[in-house]
């Protein structure tokens, strides 16, 4: 930055989307993870989800531009692990359990295996289903 010297003492400002993220302790120091990476990662293994057909976003409100990729997804933190809403349409004629219990667990492994967080909770709520054209 303009101006700062590596004997700066003053404090850096942080990023509040990274702080209000989840953190993990190294011996090298701490690595923060957005709720937006998060949200990414829920984002795509729902969209390749078996039985899936959408997203259904919470409220009835407009969308922002950049929210439609994760319209349908609430990440928050339970202690130090990562609790997950989602809220999907499922195709009409499929067994909802299976295909929440199916969601359920891959949301789970996917973001464990990619950002080393403990999953708390994945909560399936399937808004509606619809018939395929």
């Amino acid at each position: 930055m303009p101006g700062r010297r590596a004997t700066d003492s003053r404090p850096l400002r942080s990023n509040e989307v990274v702080e209000a993220g989840s953190s993990l302790a190294s011996p090298l120091g701490r690595i923060s993870i957005a709720s937006e990476a998060i949200s990414q990662i829920v984002g795509h293994v729902t969209a390749e989800a078996y039985g899936v057909v959408g997203m259904s976003p919470r409220g009835l409100g407009r969308l922002l531009p950049g929210d439609r990729a994760r319209r349908g997804i609430e990440i928050g933190r339970d202690g130090d692990a990562v609790r997950i809403d989602l809220r999907v349409v499922v195709e009409y004629g499929l067994n909802l359990a299976e295909v929440a219990s199916t969601l359920r667990n891959r949301v789970t492994y996917e973001v464990e295996r990619l950002t080393g967080l403990r999953v708390a909770s994945v909560e399936v709520h399937i808004e509606k289903a619809k018939q395929s054209a």
